[in-house]
């Protein structure tokens, strides 16, 4: 194995200079500098990343952990968080908690002792503070993705969840639903609560009354409880459209309602929250509110990188991004 000795020996340098020439520090003429990467490159040195960690009190490596990586809408900010480390010299270490807050601590134990540089996080809930406030604990610059959580100061990307559920809402309203239900997430993950305040502000926008039997609340993971829907549809006037939370539960929602002969839109209009990658393969398409997905990922590992590297400015920042109103073939006029 070729050591920093041997480069040194044939380059007629120090190893101390060899040193600082892989970790980029002290004063080395630029001719000596080139000369000793030349050597390095015709022995093929690969240097040690753990001892250049121990001597840079850097590691290079962040964290992406995000709650559901079978959810199209985080795979995409994996994409865009995974670019955007690259090209900042970073490696990528991702982590899935499944929407579950037992797994997400196991994954920030694992990040403490891991001595990753930053974290990327997006929060299963408001338990999450927990979680956050171990990071800050141990002095880990973090950035926090989707869901905004109570007590937390930090920086920030997220999506304009109230306004694009006002959209949903008020498109359907516009096409003459009356009974609109909303098949929402928990009411412990910020996401869900400003799309159920986006709900209710399009009912009141629109002078129409809201009914809060029409309102469900799910994991945002699976809609795994059809008996609900069946309470929804059982009623004296049933809904007329559905107003899936987010792409998953749509998925549910409609498999549920072919389960019971009901087509989409010609029974039943659906509209949900997150585009899915491939949308053609869906059956109708879905109206969605679509999502800038991998610019949250880019976006938000931009944030975390000039945390970590002392670009930043001292407050915190806050990004929320558009969403964009999608019309296809999932609803139809009453």
């Amino acid at each position: 194995m070729v050591t920093i000795y041997d480069i040194a020996e044939k380059a007629g340098v120090s190893a101390m200079t060899v040193s600082r020439v892989i970790n980029n520090t002290g004063r080395i003429s630029e001719a000596t500098r080139k000369r000793v990467r030349k050597v390095m490159e015709e022995l093929h040195y690969i240097p040690n990343s753990m001892a250049r960690s121990l001597v840079l009190q850097k590691t290079k490596i962040l964290s992406l952990l995000i709650t559901d990586i079978t959810n199209p809408f985080y795979t995409t900010i994996a994409r865009g968080a995974e670019d955007a480390a690259k090209r900042s010299g970073y490696r990528l270490l991702f982590g899935n908690s499944d929407e579950d807050y037992v797994k997400e601590r196991d994954y920030v134990d694992m990040i403490l002792s891991t001595r990753v540089d930053g974290v990327l996080f997006a929060p299963t809930g408001d338990q999450s503070l927990e979680q956050l406030q171990q990071l800050q604990k141990h002095n880990i610059p973090f950035v926090v993705l989707d869901r905004e959580v109570p007590g937390i100061e930090a920086d920030v990307v997220l999506g304009d969840s109230k306004e694009g559920a006002r959209k949903l809402v008020e498109h359907l309203i516009g096409l003459g639903h009356r009974r609109i239900a909303l098949i929402n997430g928990s009411q412990d993950v910020s996401t869900a609560r400003l799309r159920y305040l986006g709900y209710r502000e399009a009912h009141t926008l629109s002078g129409m009354a809201m009914d809060d039997t029409l309102v469900a609340h799910f994991s945002y993971r699976d809609f795994h409880d059809e008996s609900a829907l069946d309470a929804l549809l059982g009623q004296e006037s049933p809904p007329t459209a559905i107003f899936a939370a987010n792409n998953m539960l749509a998925v549910g929602v409609i498999q549920a309602l072919r389960k019971r002969s009901l087509q989409v839109p010609r029974d039943i209009s659906v509209v949900c929250f997150d585009d899915f990658v491939h949308a053609e393969a869906i059956n109708p398409f879905l109206t969605v509110a679509a999502q800038p997905a991998y610019q949250f990922g880019a976006l938000g590992m931009q944030l975390l990188i000039e945390r970590i590297e002392g670009e930043a400015a001292r407050e915190q920042r806050k990004l929320i991004l558009p969403c964009e109103l999608l019309i296809r073939a999932s609803t139809r006029a009453v």
